[in-house]
């Protein structure tokens, strides 16, 4: 576990690259990437509950990505046959198509290289783990989720906003941000930007803390 822990990539790194098999074909992960947000995200198996209603959670969502210029890429560890019937089977069952790429982990190559394999967990199934990937390839946040819990959708598309929103305009998210809401100004480093942020329209709490409106 030691070694596997030094090994899990943090927020800030790299993502780490690999070449594997999807039900869109094979993917150099690098290169699949380049340029555009993207999302990585593992499920415990194919065929059990939970992770049928996440995987049909990115897929019913995937126009809302797809305006964010965010690619989704899902990820277990079963073989691309598994892969395929579970696909066919959602569609059969309730009409929704899971048509982002899923890889098809059986090495558990991937799982591994980006922590998502905790022993304390499971030896043998990947938690649910979600790694957001900015268009330079570098990892901006990390969620963790246990077997039986499943993640929450609306919190994972607030977030892929927030770090969009954040990047664009160069400012920082309160708590519980949302669209529409204000956010926060980052804080003067001399005393000329202090007084001329006592003399601005932002919402000052302190000179420390100020909030305005995203244009």
């Amino acid at each position: 576990m030691e070694d596997q822990q030094l090994t899990m990539p943090r927020i800030g790194d790299m993502a780490p690259d690999f070449v594997a098999m999807t039900t869109t074909g094979k993917m150099q992960f690098s290169e699949y990437i380049k340029g555009k947000w993207v999302i990585l995200f593992s499920h415990p198996a194919d065929f059990t509950p939970v992770c049928t209603t996440e995987m049909s959670g990115f897929a019913l969502e995937q126009k809302f990505f797809d305006e964010l210029d965010t690619k989704l890429v899902g990820l277990s560890i079963d073989s691309i046959h598994s892969h395929i019937a579970w696909v066919n089977n959602v569609k059969k069952n309730t009409g929704v198509l899971f048509e982002f790429p899923i890889i098809a982990d059986i090495d558990m190559k991937v799982s591994k290289l980006y922590g998502m394999l905790q022993p304390g967990e499971s030896e043998t199934a990947a938690v649910r783990a979600v790694f957001f990937i900015d268009p330079s390839g570098k990892i901006r946040l990390i969620m963790y989720y246990p077997l039986n819990v499943g993640r929450n959708m609306e919190e994972i598309k607030r977030v892929l906003l927030a770090l969009q929103a954040a990047d664009k305009y160069k400012v920082a998210m309160p708590l519980n941000w949302k669209p529409g809401e204000k956010v926060i100004v980052p804080p003067p480093k001399t005393v000329e930007e202090m007084l001329e942020r006592e003399a601005s329209d932002y919402e000052m709490v302190d000179f420390y803390l100020a909030k305005k409106e995203l244009v």
